[in-house]
């Protein structure tokens, strides 16, 4: 059993950066692939990133790309997702997710990460 717990939410003003910090426990070395999902106004969670053990890092989202960084930090069991230039539109909710597997996949299905965080919210003001 793998929990995720992420940190870094908060209200920003447009423009400005954030970092989501993303922190598993568990197991001593958790070697999942973990990535970040969004949750904007829509219904459907949408893959930003995601870190595999081995250090490859994968990214879902034309749209994101660019202003979103995914890292991660197998010895502590972290992956952080780094935001600069936040618009409006990236306000929403954003999910810490462990996958089953070790190497994230070039895809992201949420149907496919076992293990989700609560979420941390982001309110990104204009």
């Amino acid at each position: 059993q793998v929990t995720l717990v992420e940190s870094g939410g908060g209200s920003v003003q447009a423009g400005g950066s954030l970092t989501l910090s993303c922190e598993a426990f568990g197991y001593a070395s958790v070697s999942n692939c973990m990535a970040w999902f969004g949750l904007g106004s829509g219904s459907e969670r949408e893959g930003v990133g995601g870190g595999s053990f081995g250090g490859g890092i994968e990214y879902y989202s034309d749209t994101m790309q660019g202003r979103f960084t995914v890292s991660r930090d197998n010895a502590k069991n972290t992956i952080t997702l780094r935001v600069d230039n936040l618009k409006p539109e990236d306000s929403g909710w954003y999910y810490c997710a462990a996958h089953r597997k070790r190497t994230c996949p070039v895809l992201a299905r949420d149907s496919d990460f076992k293990y989700w965080g609560q979420g941390t919210q982001v309110i990104v003001s204009s």
